[in-house]
């Protein structure tokens, strides 16, 4: 007789196999819905790209500054990038056409384009002739930052996949990028950052947050209210929430944020680790990473600097990007 892992599993928690299904405990409270097959992830090509973060600075690149790099995967087929690069700190967007050839890469250095700027970047794949978006999902990428604070990492491009963007039309000055599963893939709703690192043991964990919508002409959508849970070592879970007023949000994990009782330091004590989750209230798309520095990376064994994108655990049903339409320099 064949055993099911139901029923094995609720024998090892000793608890009745009605019980898991009454209670639904083998089933995920977060909202939003599970990823299907080809979503967003920053280990695929698509047709849009989001970088999670670049800084630059006009006075001292050497110190503070980005390199935003992109590539053609195509072996036959050119393509004509729109950037927008976000300002997190007005939502202000400028704009910028990269061209490239088959199997092409290339690089940006943000302190040339855009000094003195901290924020997002979003890359969209478009018609060299018309600056419409289009189907071309063979664009990968990355960035490579560094802080005057110490923070420095390399991020990988998040790429969105396009499978049947709105046609051409002619008469429109502006196009509706749909992230919805049936024009582009969808969006995070529900974001986690792992392994959350002590303050005690001499980590400062920088979390980024992004709502990649908006109008790109004029300006980002505001993240608005967040509502998160942290989990200590045992698995105790701390709710917290706050407001971020802008496209982008940035803050280092303390004491003082996220407001948690008890505060961040006890419940990731030295020696301990934590994780949280998080999503916006307003059923806003997230994206962004966490960044750790540690002073003492090049003396203790147990200390590292670096940063990753934070993790996806559900997807929004839909929401939209606008971008101006125009034709750049691509031929």
């Amino acid at each position: 007789m064949q055993t099911s892992l139901l029923s094995v599993y609720s024998r090892v928690l000793l608890i009745p196999a009605a019980v898991i299904l009454w209670t639904g405990l083998a089933l995920a409270a977060d909202p939003g819905t599970p990823f299907p097959p080809g979503t967003i992830s920053d280990q695929q090509a698509g047709s849009v790209l989001i970088y999670n973060f670049y800084t630059s600075s006009a006075s001292n690149p050497n110190a503070v500054n980005t390199r935003i790099n992109i590539t053609n995967t195509s072996d036959s087929v050119g393509a004509a990038v729109h950037l927008f690069f976000m300002d997190g700190n007005s939502c202000s967007p400028a704009d910028y056409f990269v061209c490239l050839t088959p199997n092409q890469t290339t690089s940006v250095n943000v302190a040339e384009f855009d000094p003195g700027t901290s924020g997002y970047v979003i890359a969209v794949a478009v018609d060299p002739k018309t600056g419409w978006p289009v189907s071309f999902n063979h664009l990968i990428g990355d960035s490579y930052f560094k802080m005057a604070e110490g923070y420095q990492a390399n991020l990988a491009a998040e790429a969105v996949a396009a499978i049947r963007p709105a046609p051409f039309d002619p008469a429109q000055s502006v196009a509706r990028l749909k992230f919805d599963g049936i024009e582009y893939g969808q969006l995070p709703m529900v974001l986690a950052a792992d392994s959350l690192a002590s303050r005690d043991d001499g980590n400062l964990t920088m979390l980024v947050i992004n709502n990649p919508t908006g109008d790109l002409a004029v300006q980002g959508n505001s993240i608005g209210s967040i509502y998160g849970i942290m989990y200590n070592q045992l698995e105790s879970p701390y709710s917290f929430s706050f407001r971020a007023p802008l496209c982008q949000f940035r803050a280092v994990l303390s004491d003082t944020f996220p407001r948690t009782t008890p505060r961040f330091n006890r419940i990731v004590p030295a020696g301990g680790v934590g994780w949280m989750k998080f999503w916006s209230v307003n059923d806003q798309p997230l994206t962004g990473a966490a960044i750790v520095f540690n002073q003492n990376a090049g003396n203790v064994a147990t200390a590292y600097r670096q940063g990753h994108n934070l993790h996806k655990k559900t997807l929004l049903q839909t929401a939209a990007t606008t971008i101006p339409v125009f034709p750049g320099n691509c031929g």
